[in-house]
């Protein structure tokens, strides 16, 4: 299993950043997807997540980020994305890709990541 995230950087408070996680190794397209952050001296924190077909109704976000954060995937070309928008200076975390976890707005985290990406740094200020 390999995944691979790009596409942090250091933006202004404000700004928007789009994230990518390429997939590998795995069959894509039959799992459910994530992204999880963590801050310096923080815990890691469960921000998206999306299923396998990436159906209408099928993702779920963190409180925190809910309305500025969106998260899609091309399952053709194995790759999930994470769009974030009017980011916060408290959006300042390294942002990983998960593989085959799954949380709904009404259950939480229902099934815990197996795998992750080294991450990917996201500066906000």
């Amino acid at each position: 299993v390999q995944l691979v995230e790009s596409g942090g950087g250091s933006v202004q408070a404000g700004g928007s950043l789009r994230l990518s996680c390429t997939a590998s190794g795995f069959t894509f397209d039959d799992s459910d997807m994530g992204w999880y952050r963590q801050a310096p001296g923080n815990e890691c924190e469960l921000v998206s997540t999306i299923s396998s077909d990436g159906s209408d109704g099928s993702t779920y976000y963190a409180d925190s980020m809910k309305g500025r954060v969106t998260i899609s995937r091309d399952n053709a070309k194995n790759t999930l994305f994470l769009q974030l928008n009017s980011l916060k200076i408290e959006d300042t975390a390294m942002y990983y890709c998960a593989k085959d976890v799954f949380a709904s707005q009404t259950d939480g985290v229902v099934t815990a990541a197996d795998a992750w990406g080294q991450g990917t740094q996201v500066t906000v200020s």
